[in-house]
């Protein structure tokens, strides 16, 4: 389903996000100050607007009150980042993501009513030590902190072998939940006789210990 997406800050993050949204199909309307940035990012979202998204006008002259979701990627500013996210909820946007600079950050936005923290260099120092223990883990989603999403590389053993074969849930703990083959297939809720071919993409629910245990 189409959704509206606003989001607010175009360092980095924001502009990776905006563009990404944008890539997946979705209206997105990306606000930033700077006109530099506006302009680099105008023809790969919706809407490029450059505004100063405390003053709360200009976020209900723009709509901002009706989009689906706000994404507050303000890094630099705290003070601004606070603030817009306790306007955006007060407006009524049923869900507010905005970034952290530091857990005690964090709690702050927690306590104003962000829908969800994220921490950009956290999760990517996170996603490298990954990276870094098992070369085949190409992205993962962390859903609590003894489980994530995994996306893998099909290791060499599991190569023309059925799941039902492979048995993984109960011989490793995990569940795979979406095969990727190729650039423009992939199989939901894969059934016992799927088999993996070479250069698949496993897309995993597991324990964070259970992955250790997976061959390479």
């Amino acid at each position: 389903m189409r959704k509206q997406f606003v989001v607010i800050g175009l360092g980095r993050f924001g502009t990776s996000v905006a563009k990404t949204l944008n890539t997946l199909g979705h209206d997105v309307l990306a606000m930033d100050k700077d006109e530099h940035a506006v302009q680099v990012i105008t023809q790969d979202v919706t809407q490029a607007v450059q505004a100063d998204a405390r003053e709360e006008e200009t976020l209900r002259a723009l709509g901002v009150r009706n989009f689906d979701v706000a994404i507050v990627a303000i890094g630099d500013d705290l003070e601004a980042n606070i603030l817009i996210t306790l306007m955006l909820k007060e407006m009524g946007i049923p869900y507010v993501v905005a970034k952290a600079q530091s857990v005690q950050h964090g709690k702050v936005l927690e306590k104003i009513g962000a829908d969800k923290i994220v921490y950009p260099e956290q999760d990517m120092g996170i996603r490298l030590a990954n990276n870094l223990i098992r070369t085949n883990v190409m992205d993962f989603i962390e859903l609590s902190l003894d489980y994530s999403i995994f996306e893998i590389i099909a290791p060499t053993e599991f190569i023309n072998k059925t799941l039902g074969k492979l048995n993984l849930r109960a011989v490793y703990k995990i569940n795979v939940v979406a095969i990727k083959k190729g650039v423009d297939q992939i199989v939901i809720a894969p059934g016992a006789d799927e088999a993996i071919e070479e250069k698949d993409i496993l897309v995993i629910v597991c324990n964070k210990k259970a992955l250790s245990r997976l061959p390479d």
